[in-house]
């Protein structure tokens, strides 16, 4: 999650990513992304196994945000929010 293209990043993992995401849009919880705006979901990837889902995030963590930043935009290169294709 972010607030603009190049913004603060916000990295987690979830079972539902389209609740979780409305969540984030919707500022419904108190928290770091509803105290900086972070309501773009911007990259995503999916597991089969959420051990595996898990162990990605904690590795990101630790990342630099250029790395971070790389995975964006080799897939969203122009920082859509990919919400909306959530629901298709």
């Amino acid at each position: 999650m972010t607030n603009r293209p190049n913004g603060t990043l916000c990295t987690g993992v979830t079972s539902d990513l389209s609740r979780r995401a409305f969540e984030h849009r919707e500022g419904l919880y108190e928290g770091f992304t509803k105290r900086y705006g972070l309501t773009r979901l911007v990259w995503y990837e999916r597991f089969d196994d959420i051990r595996d889902a898990i162990q990605r995030e904690r590795n990101m963590k630790h990342w630099r945000r250029a790395w971070k930043a790389r995975l964006i935009l080799d897939m969203n290169p122009d920082w859509r929010d990919l919400y909306e294709e959530l629901a298709r």
